[in-house]
């Protein structure tokens, strides 16, 4: 997890908490925040491991083609 990635998910957690204050809840302590913040940040690192994964894919997919390629480059 990236500093601007926590960085983001606290921004999150703390905009919900404004949200719920403006309301007048107060169902919710620090700790529920701190979790809320994890949650968050948990999405973001899942979401970006899914994208890295897909350009693996692509890079190998690139990379047996290249592979082909040479093996049958005629001069």
């Amino acid at each position: 997890m990236t500093q601007s990635q926590k960085t983001h998910a606290q921004k999150v957690a703390d905009r919900f908490r404004k949200i719920l204050e403006e309301s007048d809840d107060q169902c919710l302590d620090d700790n529920h925040f701190d979790e809320l913040s994890l949650l968050i940040e948990s999405a973001i690192d899942a979401a970006l491991i899914e994208k890295e994964e897909m350009i693996a894919d692509r890079l190998q997919k690139l990379a047996q083609e290249l592979r082909s390629d040479a093996e049958h480059f005629d001069v």
